[in-house]
């Protein structure tokens, strides 16, 4: 099966001040680039999503070997920027959504959560001590909900109107509820 790793990286970092995925962490890789560093890793296949006008991060995730995609409308909330992920791996079996803003989390996470996709073609979740975090993997019969997501919320929706299709899969892994959106989140 063929699940695509959609970094969504098209955020403007207001809450950071600005610059966030391009900030480097304490070993000086960019928050962004560490994100997709790990998602690359875990998945064969994925894109990235960029805002218009970041050039730089654009330039970052390229040289990295990956492809990106400029979501012109990202202005309009997250889940402009998972329409346009999805809208780019259309031919997918399934998707792994995952934050440009979480550098810590571990490939094998990712993994297990695209293996969950791919196994049962539904949603899956990570859990750190029954705590539900990120990423979130769905499976291709979401294709048609997943492309009419609007506002800030991404799919959470979706999430909500089936769960009785949710898998829950308890991990080892905290950075899974770790993103970052200050610069206090990094100390």
């Amino acid at each position: 099966m063929k699940i695509v790793g959609i970094l969504l990286a098209a955020g403007s970092g207001s809450r950071f001040g600005g610059g966030k995925l391009l900030h480097p962490l304490p070993d000086g890789t960019p928050i962004g680039v560490a994100s997709l560093r790990n998602l690359k890793s875990a998945l064969p296949e994925a894109i990235a999503i960029v805002r218009s006008g970041d050039s730089r991060l654009h330039a970052m995730i390229e040289a990295e070997g990956v492809a990106v995609h400029v979501c012109e409308d990202a202005r309009l909330g997250m889940a402009r920027s998972l329409v346009c992920g999805i809208e780019a791996s259309r031919d997918a079996d399934g998707w792994i959504i995952a934050l440009g803003d979480m550098p810590f989390l571990l490939p094998q996470t990712i993994k297990i959560i695209a293996g969950r996709v791919a196994q049962t073609g539904r949603i899956a979740v990570p859990a750190y001590r029954a705590k539900r975090g990120h990423p979130v993997g769905f499976g291709r019969s979401y294709l048609a909900e997943l492309l009419t997501l609007q506002g800030d919320e991404g799919a959470r929706s979706i999430i909500a109107r089936h769960p009785g299709e949710l898998e829950i899969v308890e991990c080892d892994d905290s950075a899974i509820l770790r993103d970052i959106d200050t610069a206090a989140d990094l100390e």
